[in-house]
């Protein structure tokens, strides 16, 4: 009786072991990916590597890379094995112990990318991020409205533009045009720079018509504004709408931008986020991913395959020619970073 009942217990626990791993082996074809929405297209992108993989993709998303960290934290670095997300914030993670390392075993085309887009501040090793793509914030105007030629920063001052200016609602992005107008850093602490800055923003007051932080492009495509200041894909989509309007890379500096994936350190499913990665670094993936997103791509390889109509417009292609013109905005101290805030906060109630 002893000897069945041991056999039965053998039984049952085989049993229950082969459930077990079953359910794991079905919560390993797992990957959670927290980003912003629609910023990995799922029928050209993420469907294809579910296909290929037989991992099914799980698409989280937040409205801020505050927010993100904010949630990553409180996590500790779990629960999501893919983020992508701004460099400033992908600096703040590092910095915070909230990323791991990518298996360079497992992602071994790193070197698709173009050097010019590695080792930044973010990761200066190229140990924990994947650049995706990457954008300027540019001028665009309708030549037919306004009155002037505009070829840097200094102009959006001009007077003839009362009213018609259109920029863009962040404190770091906007007030850095302000900085770099005076030929000062985007990222300077100096107290009495940044007075001066704040000074020279409520002189443009007058000029502005609207702050928004995405889709500008619908005002100057409707002729509400008659220049925009605004990022990369809206300046793309302003000229697909109207091919007359000009594109200004002001002469006075450039800001610059690198959204980036990584691992959080406590992932899940650290296995099928470093395939994901080696997937997203492939020429043709990451073609097609910067064609989706109208953003310029730092993925060398990939230029070998995107389209020419791609590779014809200077929107994406003339940061090759500017790279040593361009300035990151960095994730400040707090302290610092509340100083800009403090502008823009006084800046826009006077509005």
């Amino acid at each position: 009786m002893k000897k069945l009942i041991c056999l039965l217990l053998m039984l049952a626990c085989l049993f229950t072991c082969a459930i077990a791993e079953t359910v794991n082996a079905k919560d390993e074809a797992v990957l959670n990916i927290f980003t912003w929405e629609g910023y990995i297209d799922y029928s050209t992108v993420i469907e294809p590597f579910e296909k290929e993989t037989g991992i099914k993709v799980n698409y989280a998303t937040f409205a801020s890379n505050e927010e993100m960290f904010e949630k990553l934290s409180a996590v500790n670095g779990g629960e999501y094995d893919i983020i992508l997300a701004s460099d400033y914030i992908l600096n703040a993670a590092r910095e915070a112990g909230l990323m791991q390392k990518f298996d360079a075993s497992v992602v071994t085309n790193f070197g698709n990318l173009n050097p010019d887009f590695t080792s930044k501040f973010f990761d200066p090793a190229n140990e924990y991020v994947v650049p995706y793509v990457s954008g300027i914030p540019l001028i665009v105007y309708d030549p037919a409205v306004v009155e002037i030629e505009i070829d840097g920063f200094e102009d959006l001052w001009d007077p003839s533009l009362k009213d018609t200016l259109g920029l863009i609602d962040d404190a770091r992005v906007t007030i850095g045009m302000v900085l770099l107008s005076m030929g000062q850093s985007m990222n300077t602490t100096d107290e009495a720079v940044l007075a001066e800055a704040a000074k020279k923003l409520e002189a443009l007051k007058e000029n502005i018509h609207v702050l928004e932080y995405e889709n500008l492009h619908n005002y100057v495509v409707s002729g509400d504004i008659g220049a925009a200041y605004t990022f990369t894909p809206f300046v793309a989509l302003a000229l697909d709408a109207n091919p007359d309007l000009k594109v200004v890379w002001p002469k006075e500096g450039l800001g610059f931008g690198i959204d980036g994936l990584f691992i959080p350190v406590n992932a899940p499913h650290a296995g099928n986020a470093n395939r994901f990665l080696e997937y997203m670094l492939r020429p043709e993936v990451a073609a097609v991913c910067a064609e989706w997103q109208y953003y310029c791509t730092p993925n060398a390889a990939a230029l070998d395959v995107i389209g020419d109509w791609y590779t014809a417009r200077s929107e994406f292609m003339g940061i090759f020619d500017r790279m040593n013109d361009a300035e990151f905005v960095l994730n400040l101290p707090a302290a610092d970073e509340q100083k800009f805030q403090d502008i823009w906060t006084t800046f826009k109630l006077g509005l």
